[in-house]
């Protein structure tokens, strides 16, 4: 019964969000509350969404000041010259601007936390595609799938839980996976070839000039007040141009002497922003790589971190408060969209673990197997880690399901690390999780219905994780 109540509950959030019936947060907390009154266990519920409230907190809070860091360093410049690069790569052609928006999110994904790759990636390429009138579901569908692919890194999370889960060793499970990871990713980079010569197709090749035509106005990230808190990215008056030959007037003034400008007229930043600290660039960049240095190495707890690096950015770079009330003032939306997200999200995971619904379907899954699938448990892993890091957390499928499949794949002659391998295939789909906060900062910058994201992305994404597998096989890995 709790299986098909668990099954049922999942399947409903899905549908009722994806029809736009209903939003994230309201569908987040009243259904598995309906559906805990459904078990018979509504006197509890309190208890399973503090539970699901505590287990999330740390990563509510990391969220909330990993907002306000990284928003603050995109107000004071520090991506500028990453995003003025892009866009000379990019220029205004939809198939350039698609896959350099695979190539930002894969980079940016080595520092392993989908929150920061996800709002650099976000804060480069939304003026573009907003000014072009480029398909939102796209950028998002993309940097979901080329974060996922990346998040298999053995700092980024599902590979040391695997290892945990099973007592291996992180880097055994990792590196004999590299070959088939990167078939994964050269898959991302042709899918979006493909969606970016469909937005071609759809919107034409279009030239700088006639992009950039007087007197209109082009979205550009950090622009005053509202610079990063609407999804950081504002409306400004585009400056006036000179000549026909296209080139921009004037260098923008900040509070200090500006950084060069691109010899590019396309510009997706704001050059005139009062928010720059160009004299100050060389410590925000410093102050950058020590706490993304410390994450990695684990020196303090995450949320620590972020909440140090953001109350110390805050202070050096606007060391006046009306100017860092300003900046959090900025950034309040993004933060309470993305916390509120998160807890809602606690309540559903709260339930799903309280009740024992996840136990119950995932036994049900394993004890369902077929007994001739037994000398091929990790390829069956391989198969059901795609719907089930989808439907439940990584926390539960590594510390609940895994070992379960791992024990028959022995029993069968199958070593516990060709499970583990295995196990990493589903992780592309995965990003796009609803249980998983990352996808929600997002949405919630790029502008796009949760619902729309998870129609366009789960196709492509479920395929992604099916080439990964496939080329595990390919090559005796898995």
């Amino acid at each position: 019964m709790l299986t098909i109540l668990g099954f049922t509950m999942i399947a409903t959030f899905l549908v009722l969000i994806m029809l736009k019936k209903m939003s994230p947060i309201a569908a987040l907390v009243l259904i598995p509350a309906l559906f805990c009154v459904f078990v018979g266990k509504g006197a509890k519920l309190g208890d399973y969404v503090i539970d699901g409230v505590t287990s999330l907190a740390p990563t509510a809070a990391m969220l909330m000041f990993a907002i306000v860091y990284f928003g603050v360093m995109i107000d004071v410049g520090l991506f500028d010259p990453i995003v003025r690069g892009i866009l000379k790569f990019c220029k205004a052609d939809p198939l350039r601007i698609v896959v350099g928006t695979a190539v930002l999110a894969a980079i940016v994904s080595l520092d392993g936390d989908g929150s920061t790759t996800f709002m650099i990636t976000v804060s480069a390429m939304y003026p573009l595609y907003k000014r072009l009138k480029m398909s939102l579901v796209v950028m998002t569908g993309v940097a979901a799938m080329a974060n996922g692919v990346m998040n298999t890194l053995p700092w980024g999370g599902p590979t040391a839980r695997a290892a945990t889960a099973l007592k291996l060793d992180a880097s055994d499970i990792f590196v004999p996976m590299i070959p088939a990871l990167a078939v994964g990713l050269l898959g991302v980079l042709a899918l979006s070839y493909v969606l970016g010569r469909r937005e071609r197709k759809r919107l034409g090749v279009l030239t700088l000039d006639e992009v950039l035509e007087p007197e209109t106005e082009t979205v550009l990230v950090g622009a005053g007040a509202g610079a990063s808190g609407d999804g950081a990215a504002a409306v400004a008056k585009k400056a006036a141009r000179t000549g026909g030959s296209g080139s921009s007037s004037g260098t923008g003034t900040g509070t200090d002497a500006e950084l060069p400008e691109a010899d590019d007229d396309f510009q997706g930043l704001d050059p005139h922003r009062a928010t720059l600290r160009p004299k100050l660039y060389w410590f925000n960049a410093l102050l950058t790589v020590t706490l993304l240095t410390a994450m990695i190495m684990e020196w303090l707890p995450i949320p620590v971190l972020f909440l140090l690096g953001a109350a110390l950015a805050l202070t050096v770079n606007f060391p006046h408060m009306p100017d860092q009330k300003a900046r959090l003032g900025a950034h309040a939306e993004n933060v309470l969209n993305v916390s509120g997200m998160v807890f809602a999200a606690a309540v559903f995971t709260g339930v799903l673990q309280g009740t024992g619904m996840v136990e119950h379907m995932s036994k049900w899954l394993v004890s369902n197997i077929p007994d001739g699938m037994g000398p091929h448990m990790a390829l069956v892993t391989g198969v059901l880690s795609i719907p089930l890091t989808y439907f439940m957390s990584n926390d539960g499928f590594y510390f609940g399901v895994l070992p379960v499949l791992a024990e028959a794949g022995q029993a069968h002659g199958v070593s516990s690390l060709e499970i583990a391998r295995a196990s990493l295939v589903g992780q592309p789909l995965h990003m796009s999780s609803p249980l998983v906060p990352a996808v929600y900062v997002l949405v919630g910058m790029a502008k796009v219905e949760f619902g729309d994201h998870t129609r366009f992305v789960v196709k492509w994404a479920a395929l992604t994780s099916l080439v990964v597998l496939g080329a595990g096989i390919l090559f005796g890995i898995i």
